[in-house]
């Protein structure tokens, strides 16, 4: 079974009826000890940084993440929720995050378009089992204002480039994260989060 957790930040139904057509075993949960019960968790969301993070220490979620990362249990972030994954973030000031992979949230910076929406191609990094069917030039779709900066550069597994070099899905052993929106990125972003169903049901582990 598959944990999306529910913490109050956007809409998980579009998330949850994209793995529902991939045949997902999943719940849509606030509880934290179906989280930790769970074969694989995703952890999506729009929204602000620190209210993120307020919110899933108010839920008592944040250890049961932790619990399911030290486990090797398959954990993907999307949007918001793979931001969360990082170190800190200056949003709206300065917030600490869930700390799973090291590195910092930033706002864009510059003259021109922010929020960064529509859509962008792929460059791939970094082989991954996440990245199966997936390839260098494939459109996907963003909505997002803030870019992540990783301590370590291997954990890209794909960038594109907007006015600058933007990460858009990074990996480290079973923690996964992808900054645009697969549920609304037609056959590439249904082919990453069946890849990742994959993963869950084959029980994979750090």
């Amino acid at each position: 079974m598959i944990a999306i957790i529910d913490y109050g930040m956007g809409n998980l139904r579009s998330v949850e009826k994209a793995l529902e057509s991939l045949g997902a075993d999943l719940v849509v949960t606030s509880d934290p000890d179906v989280v930790r019960q769970a074969a694989g968790v995703i952890l999506p969301g729009v929204g602000a940084f620190g209210d993120a993070m307020e919110n899933l220490r108010q839920q008592g979620m944040i250890s049961a993440i932790q619990d399911v990362v030290a486990a090797g249990k398959p954990f993907l972030g999307i949007c918001l929720g793979m931001q969360l994954l990082f170190t800190s973030s200056d949003e709206h000031g300065f917030n600490e995050g869930l700390n799973l992979i090291e590195g910092h949230v930033r706002r864009f910076q510059g003259d021109f378009k922010i929020p960064h929406i529509g859509w962008n191609d792929l460059t791939l990094t970094r082989e991954s089992a996440l990245l199966d069917g997936v390839q260098n030039g494939d459109y996907v779709y963003w909505v997002h204002s803030l870019v992540v900066e990783p301590v370590d550069r291997d954990v890209l597994l794909a960038t594109t480039d907007y006015y600058g070099e933007v990460p858009g899905i990074v990996g480290r052993d079973h923690v996964f994260g992808i900054q645009f929106h697969p549920e609304k990125s037609s056959r590439v972003g249904l082919t990453l989060l069946r890849n990742f169903v994959g993963m869950v049901r084959e029980g994979v582990r750090a």
